[in-house]
């Protein structure tokens, strides 16, 4: 039966399973940057120039610093529950032998997510943010690539993080399950003028 104006409409909810049929399928192809967010596929905004470098500058420093104690975790997904199942650009993992081969990794084995935000900034603070402090994810880095601010959330609880902060560019930035000296974006990435290399 047609909905009638002014009647709200019944979304269907996917489930991680449905969302992974329709990937064998063939209804979702390989090329398609979507991700399953509280049981609704989502297209995932395309990856500009800054966004990949930022998330290049920042992967490397995470592998020299987490390199044979921790796994770099790049724009993979992470299985937060029946119905979310997203793909943060970088998560810090607690090693696996088999580098999780047999299954993606879940809240209990994610130490920090890291998001990179050109045009999606208030949508991963107003959407992604609260999910992962309900599922309880220790550290949560949201980087505006337009400002290089970062945004870290931390000591997570179901009605968000606890402890927020922004870090400047050029402020210290320190994750929680590693230690030693802090960095910053400015130096992993420094803030000169960005100019696009000339056509030929």
């Amino acid at each position: 039966m047609a909905t009638m104006p002014g009647e709200l409409m019944t979304r269907h909810r996917l489930t991680v399973d449905d969302y992974h049929q329709m990937a064998e399928s063939g209804i979702l192809g390989p090329d398609d940057r979507v991700e399953l967010i509280a049981g609704e596929v989502l297209d995932m905004s395309p990856i500009g120039s800054l966004h990949a470098a930022l998330v290049a500058a920042v992967g490397e420093y995470l592998v020299r610093r987490a390199a044979g104690r921790l796994t770099v975790w790049v724009q993979n997904p992470v299985h937060l529950d029946d119905a979310s199942e997203p793909q943060p650009d970088i998560a810090l993992l607690t090693p696996r032998a088999d580098y999780y081969a047999a299954a993606h990794p879940g809240p209990s084995d994610t130490l920090l997510i890291v998001e990179v935000a050109e045009s999606s900034l208030a949508y991963d603070l107003g959407v992604k943010v609260p999910l992962y402090a309900r599922h309880g994810i220790p550290e949560v880095w949201v980087i505006d690539a337009a400002t290089r601010t970062t945004h870290c959330f931390r000591q997570p609880g179901p009605e968000g993080y606890a402890d927020c902060s922004e870090i400047p560019a050029d402020g210290p930035l320190t994750c929680s399950a590693l230690h030693g000296e802090p960095t910053s974006l400015a130096t992993l990435l420094p803030l000169t003028p960005l100019t696009p290399p000339p056509r030929r």
